[in-house]
């Protein structure tokens, strides 16, 4: 995969194993993994309820194209959990963001989408945008191939301007504008005060579908930061964390949205329609949904990951503020992150933080001695299964990494 390039040094290192908070190499080399498959392994390696569940599974059939009581189990809990009534799912938010734009359109009858300056909803062509020095919605930087201009299907505009967002739907042509509720994947961009609330005011206003990606914002706690924020969009996706490592992700529909998009699910040429897959929601994706939201990301392990992470990001802004550093540390929930700026307020500013040759450093610093961060900027994401040791061997390595810089 071409993110294995971005871990620093010339090649990452080979997993044997990964348990709990940590990995061990095939040297023998135990980590500490503050990365977890970049939020697919949120709820720690290995867990003992997935491996047990699709381990029985296997013995009754991995996929049918048939429902199963777990999907039926599954989609009741995301209900109860995030609020919105009706779920479809599919292996991957990649996919559960595509087939949610195609849907905006369809219900819309409207062609373009908005989505924030230099977001990230995985491979979507729509999504891979970025704004240029003249304001133009171009593609991102490192997109490969793109289909059509982008100009065509998406309007990008800032995180936290609402101005920008109402001149992009005042237009008249956007069907759904898709984002999270806070930028993780440039790094961690919180919301300013009331622009979430200012988001779903516009969008109802001008008849626009709102949609939260929360992916990744899920560390935010177990209803994720839509819910935890107050703000009730109309579609919201969900997806590597649900399955403890397993591909899936699934989309969530208010009533409104789903009595419509109802309508839709029927005709011989349902099954070429664009949305879903044969393995989509299968038997496997099931039971590894089902293991993993009875027995991870509740309440009581949110308690035990987030004084991790707030534990961690006090302890290096500890060390910037003894170093007189001009960095900032960010954090969300369970996930934290420092930064080589000040507390950056939207995509762009926090791409232009980034240092190339200062992150490898600090990364490759870390890894050598046992430590990893996620290869994208320095975040680190925490588990029940991490320890205030670990969080201390991290606050340890990093403040030696400060030290023989400014010296």
């Amino acid at each position: 995969m071409p993110w294995m390039k971005r871990w620093a040094g010339p090649f990452p290192i080979v997993a044997a194993n990964a348990a709990g908070g940590s990995i061990t190499d095939i040297d023998g080399n135990v980590y500490v993994d503050f990365c977890l498959g970049d939020t697919g392994a949120m709820i720690g390696h290995s867990s003992p309820e997935v491996s047990a569940a699709i381990s029985s599974q296997s013995r009754n059939g991995l996929t049918t194209m048939l429902p199963s009581q777990d999907i039926a189990w599954v989609a009741d809990h995301l209900s109860s959990r995030f609020g919105l009534p009706k779920w479809q799912f599919c292996l991957s938010a990649t996919d559960a963001n595509r087939f949610s734009l195609r849907i905006a359109r369809q219900l819309t009858g409207r062609s373009k989408v908005v989505v924030n300056d230099w977001c990230y909803h995985g491979t979507v062509d729509e999504t891979l945008v970025i704004l240029d020095e003249n304001n133009k919605t171009v593609s991102r930087p490192g997109a490969i191939g793109p289909q059509v201009n982008p100009e065509i299907t998406t309007r990008a505009v800032p995180f936290n301007d609402l101005g920008a967002l109402e001149d992009a739907l005042k237009i008249g042509d956007v069907a759904c504008v898709l984002m999270e509720p806070a930028l993780t994947n440039i790094g961690i961009v919180l919301p300013a005060l009331g622009y979430l609330a200012g988001v779903r005011r516009l969008t109802t206003q001008y008849d626009v579908l709102l949609i939260m990606d929360e992916t990744h914002t899920i560390c935010a706690g177990p209803n994720g930061a839509s819910r935890l924020w107050g703000i009730e969009p109309d579609m919201l996706v969900i997806g590597k964390t649900i399955g403890g490592g397993v591909p899936v992700a699934a989309y969530g529909m208010s009533q409104h949205v789903a009595s419509r998009v109802e309508m839709l699910m029927k005709g011989h040429d349902l099954d070429v329609s664009g949305i879903g897959g044969t393995l989509s929601g299968s038997a496997l994706s099931a039971a590894a949904m089902k293991a993993t939201l009875q027995n991870s990301l509740r309440e009581e392990d949110f308690a035990i990951s987030i004084p991790l992470a707030t534990r961690w990001s006090e302890a290096v802004q500890s060390v910037i503020n003894r170093y007189s550093l001009p960095w900032t540390v960010q954090q969300l929930g369970c996930r934290a992150e420092y930064w080589f700026a000040e507390h950056p307020t939207n995509g762009a500013q926090a791409a232009a933080t980034v240092d190339d040759a200062l992150e490898s450093f600090m990364h490759l610093w870390a890894l050598n001695r046992g430590v990893l961060l996620t290869p994208f900027h320095n975040m680190a994401l925490m588990t029940p299964h991490h320890s205030e040791a670990n969080v201390d061997q991290h606050s340890e390595i990093f403040e030696q990494a400060v030290k023989v810089l400014v010296e």
